[in-house]
């Protein structure tokens, strides 16, 4: 079989696994004695093992099982969680993350883990166990009941396990022993073993299998098994679905109460003391070892589990290359230009039969266009589900305690805004926790929580996604600001006695402007946030500070929601056409030359009660074939960067329109207010005009 086949799905799914496997170890680790979702992070990690050893990438597979077996002994209350174990455990995620990269960039997934998997044996061989014998094969007696039934290759049930399915039993749920046979002459019969597993966690619980999952996965087990169980279904049904599996000879199936349980129970506690006898002299290595469950377990102990088992859903969702994604949205561009151009020649030819097949393909083709931008949209969740760890850790290093709180995850924005965006986020958030966020100390002083809180929402308004990162940490001092800017020659003394607070704040994106006292690898590394505003000014957006002295900052990033199709105002500027985004757009209006203001040498006008800046669009591009000068009442557009609003003089209104963006490559790389390009229904290029850029 070629395994290469199944290699990027094998890559999804481990990137999936690992980001489930870090979410609920940040969970356990504010919620320690949670046994529910050690069970997660147990079935993550099973799951991950078994693909990697599919695969063949055998060091993966060999450090997954090593967590495994700790992850084992956690979940069957052997083992209590500390900080070292935490810290091993996500070491390790750490180490399969490199591994799965390794393989992404074409490698084997091949990595030197001795110092992880020396911890992990620490762990499993130390004193962190309080019962080295519970891997020990017992045989447990028959009692009440399961008298009737072969049940003389019983299971050892811990305490745990007998908790679960004595409160499955008064919660009035069946709990079953299963004694399952495969025909001798069967060739495939852990895939018979795995059938029989699927009936049973289709209809319930699995709480405990012998042999374990692992050696029936291999096929390390003559032809029975046997398997403790809570379903569902009644003992007739099961036994009818059981025996109804291929190749299977017998299945006895054996309904246990209350007080066969309890003899059990009984039963295992006495057999305990006789296998640590007979487990002295067994070495470390051995001792340590613990045989993993069946890979779906009980909920936990204060809720009943079989009340939690579902059907499992059928998966509605595929993967998809994201080339072919572009490829249809470049598709659909051409289609989207060509309707513009028969919209054009039907109002020209003004034939009703023509006009009414327009008016339906238009109807078609928006619900076309609305499919299509809706299949290149992705939740921010995607970029946002790293940060915790990374907060986690962050915060750790620097002695700090902090709180990342994420709200709006699942806001949805282009995929290709969401590729670009991780980095910039993960600056603002690495310089929140070390610049912003006090230390405990400093906090306490102060009067604030030991803890600081980060924020980090998403959410929509108009055409446009909102992303903040907002803190309550030291705020930023404005004259330290102006003495840094001043000393790296941002800005002069008579400039800084003429900024506003916003203007003040604003000055921290200046390239290389630094407050840092040290240089560290926590935040901007002395490079500042420059790189921040250039790359979300690349992507349509802008960035804006709102900081008081002592209370903390927030960023504001506003990003467009697509990147590929956007609605526009048509104008025209002489014998030349522009677009200008209609998300950037105010109002437009007229205005008359003597309501022209000159202000320090700066066309302004009035307008909502306020003075604003007149730009002249004919210089900025210095148009050939008009000049507004020579008008007596210019149109003109005003548009918004943040808080901040100008007024565009143009020359005509065309009017609204969807257009396709098209990039220029190295066209017209000198002129800061082009955008890109697009093709209009009658074949002629627009230039798209970028507002941020004659907003100063």
């Amino acid at each position: 079989m070629d395994m290469n086949a199944y290699l990027s799905m094998f890559i999804d799914e481990s990137n999936d696994h690992l980001q489930s496997l870090n979410e609920n170890l940040l969970r356990l680790e504010s919620e320690p004695e949670e046994l529910s979702i050690v069970q997660n992070i147990f079935r993550s990690a099973h799951t991950l093992k078994g693909m990697s050893a599919t695969m063949g990438f055998e060091d993966l597979a060999a450090l997954t099982h090593e967590m495994e077996n700790v992850l084992d002994l956690i979940r069957n209350s052997k083992l209590k969680m500390d900080s070292f174990i935490f810290d091993t455990l996500f070491k390790g995620l750490d180490a399969l993350e490199a591994m799965v990269q390794d393989i992404v960039g074409g490698g084997t997934g091949k990595a030197d883990v001795t110092a992880i998997v020396a911890s992990l044996q620490i762990i499993l061989k130390s004193d962190y166990s309080a019962n080295q014998s519970i891997t020990a094969p017992t045989v447990a007696a028959n009692a009440g009941n399961a008298a009737t039934s072969s049940v003389s290759g019983a299971m050892l049930l811990d305490e745990f396990q007998s908790s679960i399915l004595l409160q499955s039993i008064e919660s009035g749920h069946h709990v079953f022993h299963i004694q399952i046979a495969i025909r001798d002459n069967c060739m495939l019969k852990a895939v018979r073993a795995y059938m029989v597993f699927d009936l049973l966690e289709r209809n319930g619980e699995v709480i405990k299998s012998d042999p374990s999952v692992q050696d029936i996965e291999q096929e390390k087990f003559d032809f029975t098994f046997a398997v403790f169980t809570i379903s569902r279904l009644t003992q007739e049904d099961l036994q009818a679905q059981l025996l109804n599996i291929s190749e299977i000879e017998s299945a006895v199936v054996t309904l246990l109460d209350a007080e066969s349980l309890a003899v059990l129970s009984q039963s295992n506690a006495a057999a305990a003391v006789e296998v640590v006898e007979e487990v002295k002299d067994i070495t470390p290595a051995v001792s340590a070892s613990v045989k993993a469950e069946a890979p779906r377990e009980a909920a936990g102990k204060g809720q009943a589990p079989a009340a939690q088992a579902a059907p499992a859903n059928v998966s509605r969702t595929i993967r998809v290359d994201i080339e072919r994604l572009d490829t249809l949205m470049n598709l659909f561009s051409e289609l989207l230009i060509d309707r513009v151009r028969l919209e054009q020649l039907s109002s020209e030819i003004k034939r009703n039969d023509l006009t009414e097949t327009v008016e339906h393909m238009t109807r078609v083709s928006s619900d076309l266009q609305s499919i299509v931008l809706k299949l290149r949209m992705v939740p921010v969740d995607s970029v946002f589900n790293r940060f915790p760890r990374m907060i986690r850790d962050l915060a750790k290093s620097l002695d700090k305690k902090i709180d990342l709180v994420i709200t709006g995850a699942d806001t949805e924005l282009d995929r290709t805004v969401i590729d670009e965006i991780g980095d910039p986020l993960v600056h603002l958030l690495r310089n929140s926790v070390d610049h912003g966020i006090e230390t405990v100390e400093e906090r306490i002083a102060a009067g604030k929580p030991e803890t600081g809180t980060i924020n980090l929402r998403a959410y929509h308004s108009g055409n446009h996604v909102f992303i903040e990162v907002e803190e309550d940490g030291r705020g930023i001092h404005h004259e330290r600001v102006l003495k840094t800017a001043i000393k790296n020659g941002v800005v002069t003394e008579e400039q800084a006695k003429l900024l506003t607070p916003d203007e003040i704040n604003m000055l921290i994106f200046a390239a290389g402007f630094s407050t840092a006292d040290k240089i560290s690898d926590i935040s901007g590394r002395g490079v500042g946030l420059d790189v921040v505003r250039s790359k979300i000014t690349s992507l349509g957006g802008n960035v804006t500070i709102d900081s008081a002295f002592g209370r903390g900052t927030k960023f504001s990033v506003q990003l467009p929601l697509t990147l590929s199709i956007i609605s526009a105002m048509l104008i025209k500027l002489g014998s030349e056409k522009y677009a200008i985004p209609l998300s950037s757009i105010v109002e437009t209006g007229i205005i008359r030359r003597e309501q022209i203001l000159n202000v320090h040498g700066n066309k302004m006008i009035e307008f909502r009660n306020a003075i604003i800046p007149l730009v002249s669009l004919s210089k900025v591009l210095d148009s050939p074939d008009f000049n507004e000068n020579d008008e007596a009442e210019t149109e003109i557009v005003v548009v918004r960067k943040g808080e901040k609003w100008a007024a565009v003089m143009v020359d005509e209104f065309i009017g609204q329109s969807e257009i396709v963006l098209k990039t220029l490559g190295k066209y017209l790389t000198n002129i800061e207010a082009i955008s890109g390009a697009t093709i209009l229904g009658d074949g002629y290029v627009a230039l798209i005009i970028d507002p941020n850029a004659l907003i100063k």
